[in-house]
């Protein structure tokens, strides 16, 4: 017990992390860079290798280059008009925040980025890329809603709905495992969205509980869309190499071109982490992690119905042409057996009694964030001027790489 309780400790440790720091521990540890398959892996052809080493930096972005992105930008918004009220999340590049705003009183996750932490790791694309899939979003029920963006010289803003029924990661993390009706529900309002983002020609690539949200009242919300690719036609692939290390495809991880089926690979895996309590393939040696997945078959204990059993050997099929959804997509998913117990109208009319209700009593109620999070104090610099780190060419830089985000620089942005 105790072992288990060790492995779960480092497992939750890891999960933390980034791909990209991920990857810079990996490729410094010796032991396990002499693992085949680990050499494998980051033997990456030189563009890709920059992209995820970071260690040939390249130049400013040309005028041909920039990106506009112009829909959801608001040119009059600054971040004095919101009150940051507590820190509610965390990632490689800033913070995501609870915030009122100081006009209309109502509460929203403003999800803040450091421009220079974005452009030291050439993540210009990927926050781009999160913006345009937030824009396409024509609420859809279990995805999460972007308001609105801007941006000041050292910072990008993105104005996000505000849910508090935590992390289904949080969740799983003091429950351990859920029974199969409220793993099954969970597993199908996930499916839903992925469907709904394939249907719009986007791969999402990043499931994982960290990034599937519970909403006031206990349904899915799936946010952080920072590795989505768009348009993938049905038939598409794609072969950049990204994704939480526990939950890669087989085919991500050798390197060939993969397409939509890569999410169903995901939906597997956190549905076996579902039922079970840690991802499968799982081990605290990365090498013997990514060994398992390539080349170890899946074990079922049977403390399943034939039904989940079924599913899931469809869905963690390690070869994707052979993988459920590898034909009709999300069609398969919605009508295999185990969903039988789903109407799939009712569902998405949200019109299903979720299973679990977070009893939240309103937007203060923050007991389903972790105290990690929500412990620290409030950084003073949210909506202060650039940091002394930022030189002025480095604003020029980063002002010139996210054009289009909403760049509307004013006095109240220097408070």
């Amino acid at each position: 017990m105790k072992d288990k309780t060790t492995a779960l400790t480092s497992f939750m440790k890891q999960r933390r992390m980034g791909l990209n720091d991920f990857i810079q521990r990996l490729a410094t540890n010796s032991y396990a860079c002499k693992h085949p398959e680990v050499q494998s892996i980051l033997n990456l052809s030189p563009p890709q290798d920059a992209e995820l080493m970071n260690t040939n930096p390249s130049p400013p972005p040309s005028p041909s280059q920039q990106i506009n992105l112009g829909p959801s930008s608001n040119p009059s918004a600054k971040p004095s008009d919101f009150h940051f009220l507590k820190v509610i999340g965390k990632g490689s590049f800033g913070k995501v925040l609870l915030a009122r705003h100081r006009a209309d009183d109502e509460f929203y996750a403003v999800k803040v980025l450091q421009k220079k932490a974005i452009l030291k790791k050439k993540e210009e694309k990927h926050i781009m890329s999160e913006r345009n899939v937030l824009l396409k979003n024509v609420k859809h029920p279990f995805l999460v809603g972007l308001h609105y963006s801007f941006q000041t010289a050292d910072k990008l803003y993105f104005i996000l709905d505000y849910i508090n029924g935590g992390e289904l990661f949080y969740h799983l993390q003091r429950e351990r495992c859920f029974l199969e009706p409220r793993a099954r529900f969970y597993a199908a309002e996930i499916g839903s969205a992925l469907g709904y983002l394939h249907s719009l020609n986007i791969v999402y690539r990043d499931l994982k509980p960290e990034n599937i949200l519970l909403d006031s009242q206990g349904h899915i919300i799936l946010t952080d869309f920072g590795l989505c690719k768009e348009n993938i036609e049905p038939n598409g692939t794609t072969s950049t190499f990204c994704g939480t290390p526990e939950y890669l495809a087989p085919e991500v991880l050798h390197k060939q071109p993969y397409d939509r089926t890569v999410d169903w690979w995901c939906l597997g895996a956190v549905l076996y982490e579902m039922l079970y309590g840690l991802p499968p393939f799982y081990s605290r040696n990365t090498a013997e992690m990514y060994d398992n997945i390539l080349n170890k078959p899946l074990q079922l204990k049977p403390n399943i119905s034939n039904a989940a059993r079924h599913l899931l050997e469809g869905l963690l099929q390690k070869d994707r042409t052979k993988r459920l959804g590898c034909t009709d997509d999300f069609i398969e998913i919605k009508n295999h057996m185990f969903f039988s117990p789903i109407n799939w109208d009712d569902l998405n009319a949200k019109k299903i009694t979720p299973p679990f209700n977070p009893n939240v009593t309103g937007p203060n109620d923050l007991r389903h964030f972790d105290p990690e999070f929500t412990d620290e104090p409030v950084p003073n610099s949210i909506g202060c001027s650039p940091d002394s780190a930022l030189a002025t060419a480095s604003i020029k830089e980063a002002a010139e790489a996210f054009v289009g985000f909403s760049y509307a620089p004013s006095m109240d942005s220097y408070l």
